[in-house]
């Protein structure tokens, strides 16, 4: 017979500095890698992989030191991607790569921000409305301002800078769902949610970013789930959900064309397949190992813009290899089980909804990013979180971590301890 009282086995804890060495070493090592992939060794993108670790290492030693936090996974999986984004940028556009270093500094601090406002539920509670308002009217903003490009409305400039508007409101949408349904759930409150969530989806449609409003529409389904625990809501949703998508594919000409093209790449690879087909074959020749940053042949076929943006996983298979690319797919995958697992002793409804909801958001535009561009699914043109260059996709990918980060009880350890709180041994 077992003997029952044995007990389990402790289990050290992860060494957050002896981790973070290993990144940072990996880092600048593709930092010097990237520096050297054109004719002539850019400095500034190897300082740009410098700066980088050298912000990871006060970001951990000022929160470990000072704030007594000993969970840094989350932010390690976001600098690893990050550091990987920056280094593919330098290796094609070393100013680029600075610029965008900058956005990824302004992303952590916002990241560190979001997070102490998190940890009042009652502020979030109050928040919830004007955040909702907010949101629509960066919508408007973005139905009266937007310009096209690439087919869809949805950049806006401003005093110079160009931003997306949609961006920013998943960030809302995450937690004006999570806010309103952490309550007494009524009616009343769900359909203001359902208001709410049509608003932001129908605006989408209307400015033809259909990627993010499928991103948006899957975000839906994950908060209604929680809310109901019934699979026939989501049923009922979706159900709504093709039946729009298919009338806006039969009166929207992009759309159709962008469907025409799907599974049927192969037929014309220099018209509607040629982003694709080139992208698949560059992935094959890389192989499990990759040819070397710097020696891949997508990079050839498209601007700099395609490359660091929607066709970036396809460059870092090819140049990195395809063994890296799983990698990076699992770093996406770790997030996800780590909201799930956080969900489970979350403080609150809030803390739950909101870090599924946001782990589910991140997972979804993934896997839009990847299979479209190898033509599993429909090309969307949405970017890849964390690593694709873009100043307001790196925002809110850092704040819909924040939520993530916030779920994770460990988070707020120094809180409850100040408060009386007992912390976990």
């Amino acid at each position: 017979m077992a003997d029952k009282t044995k007990k389990i086995p402790h289990i050290k804890p992860i060494n957050n500095f002896a981790l973070l060495f290993v990144l940072s070493l990996f880092q600048l090592l593709t930092g010097v890698a990237s520096a050297g992939a054109n004719n002539d060794f850019s400095f500034k993108a190897l300082a740009t992989l410098v700066i980088l670790v050298a912000v990871e290492w006060i970001y951990v030693g000022a929160f470990y030191f000072i704030f007594h936090r000993r969970n840094f996974e989350l932010e390690f999986i976001a600098f690893f991607l990050s550091g990987v984004g920056l280094a593919v940028i330098g290796s094609v556009d070393p100013d680029a790569c600075f610029k965008q270093l900058i956005i990824v500094i302004a992303g952590i601090v916002g990241f560190s921000i979001f997070v102490f406002i998190l940890g009042n539920v009652d502020l979030c509670m109050k928040l919830r409305t004007p955040v909702a308002v907010g949101a629509i009217v960066l919508l408007v903003i973005n139905l009266i301002l937007g310009k096209v490009v690439y087919g869809a409305q949805n950049w806006v400039s401003i005093g110079g800078v160009t931003v997306q508007p949609s961006e920013f409101v998943k960030v809302a949408f995450i937690f004006v769902g999570a806010a309103t349904l952490e309550k007494i759930q009524t009616s009343k409150n769900i359909i203001k949610f359902i208001i709410f969530s049509i608003a932001c989806v129908g605006t989408l449609i209307l400015i033809r970013d259909f990627g993010t409003a499928l991103v948006f529409f899957v975000t839906f389904l994950i908060i209604a789930f929680m809310n109901s625990g019934e699979i026939k809501t989501a049923g009922l949703a979706v159900s709504a959900a093709v039946l729009g998508g298919a009338i806006v594919v039969k009166f929207k000409p992009y759309v159709t064309r962008r469907f025409s093209a799907y599974r049927h790449i192969w037929e014309d690879t220099y018209g509607m397949g040629y982003q694709q087909t080139h992208i698949l074959t560059g992935m094959a020749s890389g192989g499990l190992l990759g040819l070397g940053i710097g020696k891949g042949t997508i990079r050839r076929y498209f601007g700099n813009y395609l490359v660091t943006t929607d066709d970036v996983f396809g460059i870092i298979c090819e140049e990195w290899g395809f063994l890296f690319g799983i990698i990076m797919v699992l770093s996406f995958v770790a997030i996800a089980v780590s909201a799930l697992v956080n969900s489970i002793a979350a403080r609150s409804t809030f803390y739950s909804i909101a870090a599924v909801a946001g782990a589910g958001m991140l997972l979804f535009q993934t896997a839009l990013n990847i299979f479209g561009i190898t033509d599993v699914l429909p090309l969307t043109g949405v970017t890849l979180p964390f690593v694709s260059q873009g100043g307001s996709s790196m925002l809110s990918c850092w704040a819909v971590l924040a939520f993530i980060k916030a779920s994770d009880v460990r988070t707020y350890n120094y809180l409850l301890g100040k408060k009386g709180g007992a912390k976990k041994k």
